[in-house]
């Protein structure tokens, strides 16, 4: 037998595994690296992080990324060789993190390589009928992230879940249910990364009602205008750009009146949709081209807040008293966390840390999490009818050598 198949094998019998979960969202900000310990698998998962970080990204990366991120036409040859250089380029900067944490990468069982989505195209978003599916695209070859580290590595984690009916994202829902149910209350699992998103944890712990649904822009479009509007910052410091501006109505409900925002859960978005051009459109269709930066921040912030409100609405009813964990980028900003309470008045806020799990760390963590299940789980279907997520084990497996 293969040596590498050989040690799947046991890794899958072994009562705990070391793998490394990464991560890099649509802000491109950096490389979220999470060291876990897991313990068994299933609902009966025990994690400790053991270490994390985000290792940010250089200019010249994010410029890269950016040349070929969301767009729908873009050049082949580089597409094609930044899938080959961003996984060259995770490989390494593992690498590097075990360096810093002295741990040596024999010491690690397996890699959870999310790579990086340039592409989202759901179905009803690309709307070409000749394409009548979903699609997803990741770059950051798993097969360079295995050689480069010599670490087994699952990877493309997304394509599967596209694969069996699902659109693909979000796919929080599988490490939501077993980290973080919970019999005392109802939760949201709040994530407020470039597309916002959540996944529903009742009560009653039942796998048949939960689910995770995108439900609009968290950040992308409040960073892609910053970058416009203040070129020395790629995000609203604390919030205070927007905070310093008035939400204008008529912008506001230009850049809601979208299918999306009334579409039934659970649903899934990008920043193909979620655009500077989606601004300008909203701008020139409520004749709002004029307005001040921070009155178009103001405004985007509220937009954020309010598709947050209606999701939760539609989710829970009129007036929504789940507990609410936060996770992502956008946990950090006061102006959006106190328009998004301000729309969910009942519910109690706090952010995944008070679950053991650092919110900058938690989607990292979770296809670190994914990964064990498919080395040794067993998979779970998660919700019903059109918010069941299918039992499947996501990824496809690399192996060094």
């Amino acid at each position: 037998m293969n040596a590498h198949l050989a040690h799947l094998c046991q890794l899958a019998q072994r009562p705990s595994r070391r793998i490394i979960g990464l991560m890099s969202g649509t802000s491109l900000d950096g490389l979220d690296v999470a060291l876990c310990q897991l313990e068994g698998s299933g609902p009966g998962t025990r994690l400790t992080l053991e270490q994390f970080t985000t290792v940010p990204f250089p200019d010249d990366v994010r410029q890269r990324i950016r040349r070929v991120f969301a767009r729908e036409q873009v050049d082949l040859e580089e597409l094609t060789l930044l899938n080959a250089w961003l996984g060259t380029l995770h490989g390494q900067l593992v690498l590097d993190c075990l360096h810093a944490w002295g741990v040596a990468p024999a010491e690690i069982d397996a890699l959870a390589s999310h790579g990086q989505t340039v592409y989202h195209s759901p179905q009803h978003q690309h709307q070409r009928p000749e394409y009548p599916l979903n699609a997803t695209l990741q770059l950051g070859d798993g097969d360079h992230v295995a050689v480069r580290t010599g670490i087994i590595t699952l990877s493309d984690f997304r394509q599967k879940h596209v694969a069996a009916g699902g659109e693909g994202a979000p796919l929080a829902a599988y490490g939501d249910y077993l980290l973080f149910s919970s019999p005392q209350e109802d939760r949201l699992l709040l994530n407020l990364g470039g597309i916002a998103n959540f996944t529903y944890l009742p009560a009653s712990q039942d796998a048949a009602i939960v689910f995770s649904t995108d439900v609009g822009p968290g950040n992308t479009l409040l960073d892609a205008l910053v970058r416009t509007l203040y070129p020395e910052h790629s995000f609203d410091p604390d919030g205070r750009l927007a905070a310093a501006g008035t939400v204008h109505p008529g912008l506001l409900a230009a850049l809601l009146d979208n299918p999306f925002f009334a579409a039934e859960l659970p649903k899934t978005t990008g920043p193909e949709l979620f655009g500077p051009d989606y601004v300008r459109a909203a701008q020139q269709r409520s004749h709002t081209a004029d307005l001040s930066s921070a009155d178009l921040l103001a405004t985007l912030t509220e937009l954020s807040a309010e598709g947050i409100g209606r999701a939760a609405r539609l989710a829970l009813g009129p007036e929504p008293a789940a507990a609410v964990y936060t996770s992502g980028g956008g946990m950090h900003n006061p102006t959006l966390m106190q328009a998004i309470r301000r729309h969910l008045p009942a519910c109690r806020f706090a952010d995944t840390q008070t679950l053991g799990v650092a919110p900058d760390a938690k989607e990292a963590v979770l296809f670190a999490l994914l990964a064990n299940e498919t080395l040794c789980g067993s998979a779970v279907a998660i919700g019903a009818g059109r918010q069941r997520v299918p039992a499947v084990s996501l990824g496809k497996i690399s192996l060094p050598s």
